[in-house]
């Protein structure tokens, strides 16, 4: 089975930068639509992005269009989101999942199978 282990959050200023990675156990990892969702305490999961096999498509929710950049490296079976502008209602903790029926990409997290268990990030002053 498809193994996902998110990395990268932590404590940051609003206005500041994060990295977020989700290292995969599967060599083709290329072949699997990519989304990274999030969950603040006391909100319900919501989708952050996704990318779709071999990167053809990409989406971003209305929130983050412009602050967050989504990338796949297949060679290190790697998924990055990559965070900037940060605020205070970004908190919460990300996960990354993955889906091989997926066509492209969506952002519902009912579409995916596999799932990390997350990284959490925390926007303060």
């Amino acid at each position: 089975q498809l193994q996902l282990v998110e990395s990268g959050g932590g404590s940051v200023r609003p206005g500041g930068s994060l990295r977020l990675s989700c290292a995969a156990s599967e060599f083709t990892l290329g072949s699997y639509a990519i989304g990274w969702f999030r969950q603040a305490p006391g909100k319900e999961r919501e989708g952050v992005s996704c990318l779709s096999k071999w990167g053809g498509v990409i989406r971003y929710a209305d929130s983050v269009k412009g602050r967050f950049t989504i990338s796949r490296d297949n060679a290190n079976n790697t998924v990055y989101l990559y965070m900037s502008n940060l605020e205070p209602d970004d908190t919460a903790v990300y996960y990354c999942a993955a889906e091989s029926s997926l066509i492209r990409c969506r952002l519902d997290n009912q579409d995916y199978e596999y799932w990390g268990r997350g990284t959490l990030v925390t926007v303060s002053s």
